[in-house]
């Protein structure tokens, strides 16, 4: 797959369309524990996650992975990271914080956060 900027700014103009549009859900189902985590462990709203997002540029771009559940092997899945001031829930303060933001940009232009959560592991960014 032929990866450049000008194809992730317009993938994200997309995206950021969708959201603008609430045209979009975050995954929160018992396989996204991560993405229900960082709502328990910092003070996020849906309001502060579309911010998050509508944020996002082409530098904080990762990888584009293949969907790997069975009958939508089609579809490409975007890698964003993105470190963000968030206010632990019971902690003492602000922390910066590293997400791992991955999107399903559906055909109907409908947009699956498949992922929101806290890095695992550092992101390797496409374009830094």
């Amino acid at each position: 797959m032929d990866i450049d900027r000008k194809n992730i700014e317009q993938y994200l103009f997309e995206v950021k369309e969708a959201v603008e549009k609430d045209n979009y859900r975050i995954d929160r189902n018992s396989r996204r524990q991560g993405n229900i985590n960082l709502f328990l462990d910092y003070v996020i709203d849906e309001a502060k996650a579309k911010e998050i997002i509508l944020d996002l540029n082409a530098m904080d771009f990762s990888t584009i992975l293949q969907n790997n559940h069975k009958g939508f092997e089609h579809e490409n899945l975007y890698v964003f990271g993105k470190d963000v001031i968030l206010l632990e829930r019971n902690g003492t303060g602000e922390k910066t914080v590293s997400l791992y933001i991955k999107f399903n940009k559906l055909d109907n232009c409908f947009v699956i956060i498949i992922s929101f959560h806290e890095q695992k592991y550092p992101l390797t960014y496409y374009f830094k």
